[in-house]
């Protein structure tokens, strides 16, 4: 596969303020645009360099069907992932093939344009199932394709215009022409490339160093610093531990370098896809470990990919990539040998030890021992910072149910029980007060209703970073929603979802303003309970019913659940 320069030339030239750009620039001012998602601003940002090569825009329909049913280009090309531009329906309609459209960031400049070759409505289900082989929405690339991607696909080629702000660890971001370059000053001829989106602890070390001493090459750490799976740990925390890392290999002979990919989980089609770009920034190998990019469970407890399916398919593309894949069973500690082997080397009846991710969570949020043989002390004190223990994080008490369940009454109560202890600063966000202070442009469709829900979420997520405690309490009647404010809060903090289930004919009986009998007799619409649906949580945290305890009762059931997470220190 033979790498392209990203299509109007290469970064240097992107940035440089020649007529080409100028002409560009005061083109764009005169054409549609199109406010771009994270995700969107991610993938445009290694199409306009490189990365993303063979890609030279936004897949068309006749490239999105192939790489769908047969991880190729229309051409024959291996790429296993859709790249396409999401748009709303009504921004559909006013656009047509051959249109211009000016691709802008969300602080406002145009990156690019693009020349739309291609307008269609994807089946997202067939999608899903072709491309992460599953519809179970516990999946977070199924939750996004189903409930978060617009529902009308644009394609066509890029024309870049201004490469996307980037104000963080600049010095660790290069395009794939830069890091060739480095490459070549250093003398480097094979280079093996390791993807990470987690912390690195002392068998991700092991396993890099044995894959480097196999292919007799350099190593490059390339860590994923774009959307990886909701609840990892944050990209700055995550960049401090690969810096702290450096220095346990060999002088000159590793580099660090970060990749802004926005991951979708895909497994085995991510870790074809996750070859390529590395083949594009001018690695000679990849390391692809256990269950690559995997999501981890379905809603029944199985793991949406086998271990070692990844291996499989990278390597049945294997004389086609122009990269060589090192595959590694997953690396153990043998407390006799004292070192970290692959799990298919350890002697039998050796003990092996081991920590998942989750005991480190509760080591460090319970400020636990963390042993020497898992990680690195300066990697530990790195993420102690990061995550502190519980009783001195912030957190986000989200409170949802019908209209007349107790949500307001409960929130209040236990507003005043957090105010008596004291240990933080509480903000109550209340539905009826939030509609008054912060959306009362909004109506209550379903899509007014989201950003309601999210401007919530917002306020909470800044509440809870800054160490501060949040209760929510709107109605909230859409899963889709309610996963994006818990994936929001949950990245800076604790997220404890309490769903108010108090049976609808008690919440009619309490029902003061008479909104339920006006939804009854027609003279309101899209009542959630009556005329539109609530759909009630699966997962939260807390299950209380207001007809059957005291509103006191209720908050005394949050308070020791807060308690008993670490949340509250015990008395």
């Amino acid at each position: 596969m033979d790498l392209i320069e990203p299509h109007g030339g290469t970064l240097q030239r992107l940035l440089a303020n020649d007529p080409q750009i100028r002409d560009l620039r005061t083109e764009a001012v005169h054409l549609p645009s199109w406010d771009l998602t994270p995700r969107q601003v991610s993938d445009l940002e290694l199409l306009m360099c490189g990365a993303f090569s063979p890609l030279r825009g936004f897949l068309s329909a006749q490239d999105y069907a192939a790489v769908c049913d047969d991880m190729r280009l229309a051409d024959g090309m291996p790429w296993p992932m859709p790249i396409c531009l999401d748009v709303t329906a009504a921004f559909a309609a006013t656009i047509s093939c051959g249109d211009r459209l000016a691709l802008r960031h969300p602080e406002g400049m145009v990156l690019a344009i693009i020349t739309v070759s291609d307008k269609w409505v994807p089946d997202r289900e067939s999608e899903a199932k072709k491309v992460f082989g599953s519809l179970d929405d516990t999946h977070p690339g199924v939750f996004d394709l189903l409930h978060r991607m617009n529902p009308v696909y644009l394609g066509g080629a890029v024309d870049g215009v201004e490469m996307p702000p980037h104000h963080t660890y600049t010095h660790l971001r290069h395009t794939p022409a830069e890091l060739r370059s480095v490459f070549a000053k250093l003398g480097w001829r094979k280079i093996v490339a390791f993807q990470t989106r987690n912390p690195m602890h002392r068998a991700h070390v092991e396993l890099t160093k044995r894959a480097a001493a196999l292919a007799k090459a350099n190593l490059l750490l390339h860590p994923v610093v774009g959307r990886t799976r909701p609840g990892d740990v944050d990209y700055f925390a995550r960049v401090r531990c690969y810096q702290a890392i450096l220095g346990h290999y060999p002088e000159q002979t590793t580099a660090l370098s970060i990749l802004p990919l926005a991951m979708r989980m895909g497994g085995p089609r991510e870790a074809l896809w996750h070859a390529i770009i590395r083949k594009n920034f001018g690695c000679s190998h990849f390391i692809v470990g256990r269950d690559h990019a995997g999501p981890g469970n379905d809603r029944q407890g199985r793991p949406f990919y086998g271990p070692y399916e990844a291996q499989q398919l990278v390597g049945s593309f294997a004389g086609e990539i122009g990269i060589e894949m090192l595959p590694f069973e997953e690396m153990v500690f043998v407390e006799q040998m004292t070192q970290y082997v692959p799990k298919n080397e350890v002697p039998q009846g050796a003990k092996v030890l081991g920590i998942s991710g989750t005991e480190l969570r509760r080591r460090l949020r319970e400020g636990l021992d963390v042993p020497a043989w898992f990680s690195y002390p300066e990697v530990v004190e790195v993420l102690r910072t990061s995550y502190p223990p519980r009783a001195s994080q912030g957190f986000t008490v989200f409170f949802t149910g019908l209209s007349g369940s107790g949500k307001s009454t409960v929130a209040n109560v236990l507003l005043a029980k957090l105010l008596e202890i004291g240990t933080r600063p509480v903000t109550l966000l209340d539905g009826d007060i939030v509609r008054k202070h912060l959306s009362s442009e909004l109506g209550f469709s379903k899509e007014h209703r989201d950003l309601n829900i999210r401007r919530i979420g917002f306020v909470a997520s800044e509440i809870t970073k800054n160490r501060g405690v949040a209760i929510c309490a709107p109605i909230a009647p859409y899963t889709s929603i309610r996963r994006e404010v818990r994936e929001m809060v949950g990245e800076v903090g604790g997220f404890i979802e309490v769903y108010v289930n108090t049976p609808i004919e008690v919440c009619e009986e309490r029902d003061r303003k008479g909104l339920y009998a006006k939804a009854r007799a027609g003279l309101l619409t899209g009542f959630t309970g009556v005329d539109d649906p609530y759909e009630a949580p699966e997962g939260a945290e807390i299950v209380i019913d207001t007809s059957k305890m005291t509103a006191h009762e209720a908050a005394q059931q949050i308070l020791l659940h807060l308690e008993a997470e670490g949340f509250i220190a015990s008395r």
